[in-house]
């Protein structure tokens, strides 16, 4: 049964930073893409960043670009966000996903795979 699980949440201060990760238990990780989506309260879900199977190729959205990196290590079956200089608004569940393909993983990509989310609060 595949597994994305979520960590590294938590509350902090504007300003400041947190390192998601996500670990999956996928026998061949490293043929997979992924994408970290995330969700306040009251609204949709949005697309944050992806990475390609590879790490060669790397997609962020506007409003984090400067600010967020994703990251991937094929060898610890780990993917990391990296997120620096936090606001309020992000704050939201954040949410991993895996989707088995060679090809550049965009917002728009169909995932096979969803972990449960992890609560990033960041306070003003």
């Amino acid at each position: 049964q595949v597994q994305l699980v979520e960590s590294g949440g938590g509350l902090v201060q504007a300003g400041g930073s947190l390192r998601l990760s996500c670990a999956a238990s996928l026998r061949t990780f490293s043929s997979y893409g992924f994408g970290w989506f995330r969700q306040a309260p009251g609204k949709e879900r949005e697309f944050v960043a992806a990475i390609s199977w590879s790490g060669g190729s790397t997609y962020l959205a506007d409003s984090v670009k400067g600010r967020f990196t994703i990251s991937r290590d094929n060898a610890k079956n780990t993917v990391y966000l990296q997120m620096n200089s936090l606001k309020p608004e992000d704050t939201a569940v954040y949410y991993c996903a895996a989707v088995r393909t060679f090809l550049p993983v965009r917002p728009s990509t169909t995932y096979d795979y969803w972990g449960q989310g992890t609560q990033v609060t960041v306070s003003s």
